[in-house]
């Protein structure tokens, strides 16, 4: 009993303290059947569920955008979740860290559920004073000469403000298209367009707290299929990131927080 109660203890103290700080990069190749050879080797790094409450402070954030900025990217994507719910005093503090990204492109974001039970407008002006472009329901091309890599956007899911119609509406028949949206099991519904080569999402936090190689017990609506990583739905990639921040009791074991790095890869001809 007594060695149970230690480990017990030690457990919680890991999750507690060692593992919600512990940030993973994960670096993955994605060949896109629809990527022009201009954009090959092109580098998205992803974050999500920053969550800035009490525990996400200033110095953390600060921490995440240096951790991004060394891997290099040419994009910068942000999938969601930026406020934890009903914390609205702190949405003025994000552009103090995030104007500080220095991608070579830009940097882009899209809306989670957190966001909207939050002042909305507030955080897309903060988006917006950080120099990031706010992908609700839009398109933000790139182009190389003729060459176009398409970052679409769909506003939350979850709470009713995705228009997929909207978006593909905007979208040229040519070139990549990525998009991103805060709810990964959206994948079932944007894969089934056909137009889209990689989903990226997060909402999951991978579960937050979990044992190895098991399904998480608690998982949130709309994010209970394709939890955790990597997927292919139909001929769409999928990545769900396990995000940075936390919810409810801010532990995390086994799902670290993460940023991931994309290197593009276009087809051989």
């Amino acid at each position: 009993m007594k060695w149970f109660i230690l480990l017990s203890f030690c457990i919680l103290l890991y999750a507690k303290l060692i593992e919600p700080n512990w940030i993973e990069i994960n670096s993955l190749q994605l060949t896109l059947p629809n990527l022009a050879s201009e954009f090959n080797g092109y580098r998205i790094v992803q974050i999500s569920d920053i969550h800035r409450d009490q525990w996400m402070n200033p110095r953390r954030l600060k921490r995440i955008v240096r951790l991004v900025n060394q891997q290099k990217p040419d994009l910068v994507a942000i999938t969601g979740d930026l406020v934890t719910r009903n914390l609205p005093q702190l949405i003025p503090t994000l552009t103090v860290s995030l104007a500080n990204f220095t991608p070579k492109d830009k940097t882009v974001a899209v809306l989670g559920n957190h966001d909207y039970e939050n002042d909305t407008q507030a955080i897309i002006t903060a988006l917006k004073q950080s120099n990031i472009i706010y992908l609700g329901n839009d398109i933000y091309t790139l182009k190389r000469g003729n060459a176009m890599l398409h970052i679409a956007g769909v506003d939350d899911v979850q709470m009713g403000k995705s228009c997929l119609d909207l978006v593909m509406q905007q979208l040229p028949q040519e070139g990549a298209a990525i998009l991103l949206a805060h709810e990964p099991d959206f994948a079932t519904t944007s894969a089934a367009t056909g137009r889209f080569d990689l989903q990226l999402s997060g909402h999951s936090h991978g579960g937050q707290l979990r044992l190895p190689f098991m399904k998480p017990p608690v998982l949130p609506p709309l994010a209970k299929k394709y939890y955790l990583g990597e997927y292919q739905v139909g001929n769409m990639f999928l990545y769900t990131n396990r995000g940075l921040g936390m919810t409810g009791l801010h532990l995390r074991l086994f799902a670290r927080p993460e940023i991931t790095v994309f290197s593009l890869v276009a087809p051989k001809n």
